[in-house]
């Protein structure tokens, strides 16, 4: 979850000036959250109510009304304004910039010991998305993002027990694999590299033009915070490339402390009490 607001803030000066290089500063005076943040704390307070449909939609209403100006999409910002509670067919990547709560309530233990994916968690994740954006490739950028996290808690071996031995000694194979399981379970091409991207990426907010280019920057990282440059250097919709990107890296490497102190200071009492609920409900898990 922090990973991915980290993203958000560290994206939110870049998203209408795109940069093309990954030498800028990390963190900006002028950064600040914005509504991918915003329905992070909105979607982790949702799981932490139960994860039903309902929790969804109350949450998100809430946290959205809260903070009426954070930059939300003309679509998603009508739905949240009314009294409706149906989705509108959105293949928009909001789907996937919140999703990143849902990929840390998978469980890797059932999946080792039976060697299935753990569809308990996998219908959260998909239900995040459905409140709002139905559109199957809506649905399938979410699904896709949560189960990054999750393949990056399995096999990077930090946050599962003692299920599955971590190959986090081979970072190089730690990441082939994500990116074998991704393209496998999701049809993804993320055959491509960041400097093939570069040149020609333009804003998009759609998951099918966000979500691959995302993992992508993932993938060619060495680290949390190069993760976080590489999302930002393509340009693009930045703050949601960037949360993306940054909720995966979270998965496999951690966040430096220093990062994680800086982004928690950009945070107002309200999404900071919702992170730190996220923090003592998750280690409980």
């Amino acid at each position: 979850m922090l990973g991915a607001i980290i993203g958000d803030i560290v994206g939110s000066v870049y998203e209408w000036h795109n940069i093309k290089t990954k030498d800028f500063p990390l963190f900006r005076d002028d950064c600040f959250f914005t509504d991918d943040t915003v329905m992070t704390c909105a979607v982790a307070e949702a799981v932490m109510n139960g994860g039903e449909r309902d929790d969804f939609i109350d949450a998100m209403k809430k946290y959205g009304r809260m903070y009426p100006h954070a930059g939300y999409g003309r679509r998603f910002g009508q739905w949240l304004r009314s009294d409706s509670r149906e989705p509108y067919h959105s293949f928009g990547n909001g789907s996937a910039m919140r999703v990143s709560p849902c990929g840390w309530r998978l469980d890797c233990g059932f999946t080792a010991r039976t060697g299935m994916l753990p569809t308990g968690g996998m219908e959260i994740a998909s239900l995040s998305a459905e409140v709002t954006h139905d559109h199957p490739e809506g649905i399938k950028g979410a699904m896709a993002t949560a189960m990054a996290i999750f393949a990056c808690r399995y096999w990077f071996g930090g946050y599962c027990g003692d299920y599955e031995k971590p190959v986090n000694d081979d970072p190089e194979e730690c990441r082939r694999r994500v990116k074998e399981f991704i393209e496998g379970q999701y049809g993804y091409d993320l055959s491509r590299t960041l400097d093939e991207i570069r040149p020609a990426y333009e804003f998009n907010e759609t998951c099918q033009e966000t979500v691959p280019q995302a993992i992508i920057a993932f993938l060619e990282s060495t680290d949390f915070e190069d993760a976080i440059r590489n999302a930002i250097s393509l340009g693009g919709d930045s703050d949601t490339l960037a949360a993306i990107t940054g909720g995966i890296a979270e998965a496999a490497y951690g966040i430096p402390d220093w990062i994680r102190e800086k982004a928690l200071s950009y945070l107002d009492a309200p999404l900071r009490a919702v992170f730190d609920r996220w923090e003592r409900f998750n280690s409980n898990k």
